[in-house]
């Protein structure tokens, strides 16, 4: 993926959400939200009856497996940034580009960006620097490609293939470090955030999609749970062996 600077130009803003800034809700968002509902994007690649998030939520990982999940996702929310930048200069609909910039101010805006909110977590359950395994590789992979097809609609899909997903995965992953792994609340800080903003980010994702191509938009969705989903494969795979 080119490595597009995150200072690039930003329209204005027209709402904040809380202490965020945010676009405002339009009908847009409700119906076109029904038409993509989760099944429809990815279909049977729900995360959370994933085993290895099961286990999580049951507080059954073993030793070592939040540190090399910690480890591993970092690659995924260091690459992020770079994604929504990139996708924002593909996108001639200026509605679509301002739902896409909320995102991306939402990683990088603020008293702490979301990368070092993560490496609070990363830090407290031991994570440490580590090259990305072959089923993370091809995850920032699909990004990447997603990035460099010049198809803002397949792109958004691949957005939103986790992000309609990540609100609930979140919320699980944040009560599962507090009750089963006594994780505090400095650790639990980014999941919990999470919880709450991937609401948005989903519908805004989902609206700045209704305009183009719906096909490629599922397809990108698509690729994209499929290949979270075999990120957590190589998770419990690892467990196993």
């Amino acid at each position: 993926m080119a490595n597009a600077a995150i200072g690039h130009r930003r329209q204005p803003l027209p709402s904040r959400v809380g202490d965020r800034i945010g676009p405002k809700r339009t009908a847009g968002f409700s119906a076109y939200h029904s038409l993509m509902n989760i099944d429809t994007l990815i279909g049977s690649n729900r995360l959370l009856d994933h085993p290895f998030y099961r286990r999580w939520e049951e507080g059954q990982l073993r030793d070592g497996e939040l540190s090399s999940y910690a480890s591993q996702y970092r690659h995924f929310e260091a690459m992020l940034p770079d994604f929504l930048s990139t996708l924002v200069d593909q996108l001639d609909d200026a509605d679509a580009r301002q739902l896409v910039e909320a995102n991306l101010a939402d990683e990088v805006a603020g008293p702490q960006t979301h990368l070092e909110l993560f490496d609070r977590f990363a830090l407290t359950v031991g994570g440490t620097a580590q090259p990305a395994s072959p089923a993370m590789a091809a995850l920032i992979g699909a990004y990447d490609h997603a990035a460099a097809s010049g198809d803002p609609s397949f792109a958004l899909g691949v957005l939103a293939g986790y992000e309609v997903q990540a609100a609930e995965v979140a919320t699980t992953k944040g009560d599962g470090l507090a009750t089963r792994y006594e994780v505090g609340d400095d650790g639990c800080a980014f999941w919990r955030l999470h919880a709450e903003v991937e609401v948005d980010h989903a519908e805004w994702t989902l609206a700045a999609a209704q305009r183009g191509n719906t096909e490629a938009f599922i397809a990108g969705a698509r690729e994209s749970s499929t290949v979270w989903w075999a990120f957590l494969d190589e998770r419990e795979a690892l467990a196993v062996a």
